[in-house]
């Protein structure tokens, strides 16, 4: 019976502190994915930075300081910033 309870008790200790926390990132992410807009500073999980000239369900454009373009998957998105 003790035996139980411990594994209960270490599965709820185990959910609370790795599981948990790591839904609700994906969540956050999920959301900040669903409202990216044309002229967002972005940054990539590559650390590339830019703006958002273009987007469609799943593809994004962004544009550089240079004026250079690049067609990114929406996923590829790290973070959206105030400036860079």
């Amino acid at each position: 019976m003790e035996a139980i309870i411990m594994l209960v008790l270490m599965f709820a200790i185990f959910y609370f502190l790795l599981i948990r926390p790591q839904q609700k990132r994906q969540k956050q992410i999920k959301e900040m994915h669903a409202n990216l807009q044309k002229g967002d500073r972005i940054i990539t999980i590559g650390g590339i930075h830019g703006t958002i000239d273009g987007l469609d369900e799943d593809k994004i454009v962004m544009l550089f300081d240079d004026n250079k373009k690049m067609t990114l998957d929406r996923n590829s998105v790290r973070e959206v910033v105030q400036e860079y």
